[in-house]
């Protein structure tokens, strides 16, 4: 009787997944064109999106915060013997930690996020930034900031996971939008991430009233790195509470597709259609990972490169600026950059297609010299950021199939996550 069950619903499997296949490439197809097929959106599911969004603010919250005093918490430190020329050294290669490990792990967890569903993925790497990030602030040596760092990357997959529940979520008539307030989010906590950095750095000086005890003078940095933290744990709690699963499991007694449910300790086994590394990356995959690779290295050199021209002092050809106005100058660029992509990146997308924006994206020229060119250069930097909303399309639209959304998000981060490992060294290293 089961040996009868079992064989009447191989041939449902198969329609099943041959209207899979169908409906993925009809789905694909006018995503990788520039003329964009015009069809009556469907509704934005604004709740799910509300809490991705929340989660997606915490990593740059958790990678910003840093940028305002990691040059001088460096020089604080006994690393580079006094000699200041070294200060940007081994503050990039502290910034480029999390990438590297990151880039060792994000595959794995984009790939076991294919299989056990994206929230309990999101779970972990919320729970990882939110101890790593308060480690960072009570570090008081260079290894213990080693440590800190590669704690917060190795267990934080979620920048991968977050696009593949973005791309389940929205279809070709609401990708654009949805996609293009990515990046909205992440400039937001890039705003944010900076003030908080630069105004919360050492606030047994800033405000001895409030915080006069030993513990702030031992650990000036620690404030900042608290309040993030707090904000990581937070978001946990809320995905726990409000984030619903978005991969689809096969259920063997009813034959059908539905979502999982990660509330309970018996999960429905994911349908049998991943595919292997070697099937995943196809020609159209291995383009959006190079191109997208490319982006990161290059958004990742200029953020590196900001606060070490701020921070540094004239004798070196920096500007000198103290913690809090660096903080300022770093969320200066965001915001411009957020409010742009908010308002301009949908319409733009729907006029001149993916292709085309990414292209102009990738045309900036930076020489910040003076406050004209500080102005110039954040005009520039707002263009540049279009790349990202195209590029994360076009991976999206990339997938062999659905079951390979995840797979496919996990190369993309971890060619960003090589790229953004290598920028912050190489350009700081001089």
């Amino acid at each position: 009787m089961d040996e009868q069950n079992s064989c009447t619903r191989l041939p449902s499997m198969a329609r099943n997944e041959q209207n899979l296949e169908e409906s993925q490439d009809s789905e694909r197809a006018p995503l990788l064109l520039s003329n964009v097929a015009r069809h009556t959106p469907t509704p934005l599911p604004w709740r799910q999106l509300f809490v991705l969004f929340w989660i997606q603010l915490a990593e740059p919250l958790t990678s910003q915060v840093i940028y305002p005093f990691i040059n001088k918490m460096v020089s604080d430190m006994p690393i580079t013997g006094g000699d200041e020329a070294k200060m940007g050294y081994y503050a990039g290669l502290i910034e480029s930690l999390f990438s590297v490990t990151q880039a060792l792990t994000v595959l794995y967890w984009s790939r076991l996020s294919d299989r056990v569903g994206r929230k309990p993925i999101i779970l972990i790497g919320l729970l990882g930034l939110t101890l790593s990030t308060a480690c960072f602030g009570v570090s008081s040596t260079f290894w213990g900031l080693i440590l800190s760092r590669c704690l917060s990357g190795a267990l934080n997959g979620n920048a991968g996971v977050i696009k593949s529940m973005m791309g389940e979520i929205t279809d070709e008539t609401t990708i654009a939008q949805a996609m293009a307030l990515m990046p909205v989010i992440w400039n937001t906590g890039a705003t944010i991430g900076p003030v908080i950095g630069g105004w919360l750095s050492n606030p047994h000086e800033q405000f001895p009233s409030l915080f006069p005890g030993h513990f702030w003078k031992m650990y000036p940095y620690a404030l900042p790195c608290f309040v993030v933290a707090i904000y990581c744990a937070g978001t946990l709690i809320v995905t726990f509470l409000y984030l619903d699963e978005s991969v689809k499991f096969y259920n063997a007694a009813s034959d059908t597709l539905e979502a999982g449910d990660t509330s309970t300790s018996s999960t429905p086994s994911a349908l049998p259609s991943q595919l292997p590394l070697s099937k995943v990356l196809t020609p159209q995959v291995r383009i959006s990972i190079i191109t997208y690779t490319l982006l990161a290295f290059l958004d990742i050199a200029l953020r590196a490169i900001q606060p070490l021209f701020l921070t540094a002092s004239p004798s070196f050809g920096g500007l000198g600026f103290s913690v809090p106005l660096v903080g300022t100058c770093l969320a200066a660029f965001f915001f411009a950059s957020g409010i742009y992509q908010a308002l301009a990146f949908a319409p733009i997308y729907a006029w001149m297609g993916p292709k085309r924006i990414y292209v102009i994206s990738k045309d900036k020229a930076v020489n910040v010299v003076t406050w004209v060119d500080l102005v110039l250069q954040i005009s520039l930097y707002v263009i540049m950021d279009m790349g990202f909303s195209s590029a994360f399309i076009y991976i999206r639209a990339s997938a062999p199939n659905a079951y390979s959304i995840g797979v496919t998000n996990g190369l993309a981060q971890t060619g960003a996550s090589i790229a953004r490992a290598i920028g912050p060294a190489s350009a700081t290293l001089t």
